[in-house]
């Protein structure tokens, strides 16, 4: 067992080492920008008929999809990071979770756009004044509870222990581990999907309804190592958090926005009671 977890551990913290350490952000940075500068390029030689049939049946002729599809890579970086954050702290990865919706709210300002011609984008861009309005002050608004929310957190272990904090801890790297293979295999089925139907890559939707269940299965994990019940209520309540985004993404944009925000303040809420009647729970507290 201790050589297992040994592999867990290893395999883990070698990648998020990797990942958050400042050369491999310069690289992830340095690829979005390449990326979208690529994106550009096709696009023009699409416009100008200057590419193969074959290639430019996938390219789209506005320059504005160049930029949701920067924010479709963004957002593939800050999923990765939000799966990363699951093993230090869930109430850490819930404000994640919102980091990404919000994005996601911005990116459908662009692709609300994108699909206006961009000879006469500012006479046409009134007739899709209400849906970006409404994503990018939901996006805005989901931002500043945010500031809120990750004030109030105090991030304290629900396990003294310290065999079981690190077997616990393991325990959710593991899960972590099997999310970024199951948000791969997500990408490889969508980018197939695209080359087969032409529909859009966003493995986003797919990615939340696994997340609902992974969430489920730390709540049961944790009671192995914690009985108490605001514990398992607060994680209860950021699973409903998960379910009430996920909806969001699925809602136009005006009801998306609303849920976002909605599910933003019911967070803060729940991280404000939990602070309030649950000041300190001694060898069970609040992480």
């Amino acid at each position: 067992m201790n050589r297992l977890f040994q592999l867990i551990n290893t395999a883990f913290d070698t990648f998020e080492e990797n990942w958050d350490s400042p050369r491999g952000q310069r690289r992830l940075g340095t690829m979005l920008v390449i990326a979208f500068l690529t994106a550009l390029v096709f696009t023009e030689l699409s416009r100008l008929d200057w590419l193969p049939a074959h290639i430019a049946e996938y390219i789209p002729q506005s320059h504005l999809m160049a930029i949701h599809f920067a924010f479709t890579l963004l957002l593939g970086l800050e999923v990765v990071s939000l799966i990363l954050s699951l093993a230090h702290s869930v109430s850490t990865a819930v404000g994640k979770q919102f980091e990404i919706l919000a994005l996601i709210l911005l990116r459908g300002v662009f692709k609300e756009i994108s699909h206006l011609h961009e000879e006469s984008l500012w006479q046409e861009l009134y007739d899709v004044l209400l849906p970006i309005s409404s994503s990018s002050i939901g996006a805005l608004s989901v931002f500043i509870i945010l500031g809120f929310y990750y004030r109030e957190q105090k991030h304290k272990p629900i396990v003294t222990d310290g065999h079981d904090r690190i077997s616990f801890i393991t325990a959710k790297k593991l899960i972590a581990l099997g999310l970024l293979f199951s948000f791969a295999g997500l990408i490889i089925w969508e980018i197939y999907d695209f080359i087969g139907q032409h529909h859009e890559i966003d493995p986003f939707e797919s990615f939340y309804t696994i997340l609902i269940f992974t969430d489920i299965l730390i709540v049961l994990i944790s009671l192995r190592y914690s009985a108490s019940f605001h514990v398992s209520f607060r994680n209860s309540i950021f699973t409903v958090v998960t379910l009430f985004i996920r909806l969001a993404l699925n809602a136009p944009p005006l009801p998306a926005a609303l849920i976002a925000v909605a599910t933003a303040v019911f967070a803060y809420a729940m991280t404000l009671a939990y602070n309030r009647f649950v000041p300190d729970l001694s060898p069970e507290n609040s992480h």
